[in-house]
């Protein structure tokens, strides 16, 4: 273990000793209660074995995770995931909930969502939007609930806090299709790895969508929605870059140059190369 992770404070809740204070498999309080004693900063610290989910809904906050800061203005989620090294400094006008979940609990909201929504395995920021609403009555209807004592209390804290995983894991869906390349952008990323890795070999780019899968016309049509160019012009453009990298980073003669970039003929390659830039290979390796 590292001399920064010695350091860190290791919590049940801030400032608390490392006893469990309730029973129960979750703690509810809201953010004033707890950063008003330490003047509305937590210090970095973390916890072994305990899930925190902090929901900020009004005021501001700078929030350290992992030794990453950033700030919040609006109403948003932070997953914060056991051991994660994490400390906060709010506005006074800071209003939401820590809601904190032990280790039992957040198995068991595991297995119910499932492998394809891994919400609680990484720091996650979620901003609300316009969820807000629902999610103000959810944290108030969970900190009511946690705060007094009802027939089926945890029956019903444990459907609450349900509701909110399921909650979680749609917005985990969400950001992964946003992110996930459509299928355009799937097959230029290969293309761009075939050109990598075959530019030298004057393939047409009929064997470069044979290779792909995919027919010419669609190769080209792709290219120029993502790239805005044929699919011939990036592969030119990719000799190009190493024709021009020869000249200026090597003592390669022009006909060396040509026969590395397997061109036919030393003029072929010379015209190939001012057709693209407007001078000769000889007028721009002497400009460098």
């Amino acid at each position: 273990m590292s001399q920064q992770q010695i350091a860190v404070p290791v919590f049940k809740l801030y400032g608390d000793a490392l006893e469990w204070p309730t029973p129960d498999l979750l703690h509810c309080e809201s953010i004033p209660k707890r950063s008003r004693l330490h003047d509305w900063v937590i210090e970095p610290h973390r916890h072994p074995d305990l899930l925190q989910l902090l929901y900020l809904r009004q005021g501001s906050a700078l929030i350290e995770v992992e030794g990453v800061q950033s700030r919040i203005d609006d109403a948003a989620l932070q997953v914060l995931p056991p051991l994660c090294v994490h400390g906060f400094q709010f506005s006074d006008d800071v209003d939401g909930y820590v809601l904190t979940l032990a280790a039992p609990l957040v198995a068991q909201l595991e297995a119910h969502l499932g492998a394809q929504h891994p919400v609680f395995s990484a720091p996650a920021l979620y901003p609300v939007g316009d969820d807000q609403g629902y999610l103000d009555t959810l944290f108030d209807a969970i900190d009511r609930e946690y705060g007094q004592s009802a027939p089926a209390r945890n029956l019903l804290l444990q459907s609450l806090v349900g509701v909110l995983a399921v909650w979680l894991g749609r917005q985990v869906l969400v950001r992964q299709a946003a992110d996930r390349p459509v299928r355009g952008e799937q097959h230029l990323a290969a293309f761009n790895r075939l050109v990598e890795q075959h530019f030298r070999e004057q393939l047409s780019v009929e064997e470069y969508a044979r290779r792909l899968g995919i027919t010419t016309a669609h190769l080209n049509t792709m290219t120029r929605r993502y790239a805005g160019q044929s699919a011939q012009a990036l592969v030119h453009q990719r000799q190009l870059l190493e024709a021009k990298r020869l000249l200026v980073y090597s003592s390669m003669t022009l006909s060396q140059i040509a026969d590395a970039l397997q061109f036919s003929e030393p003029a072929y390659f010379s015209r190939f190369f001012k057709r693209l830039t407007g001078q000769t290979p000889s007028a721009f390796r002497q400009q460098r």
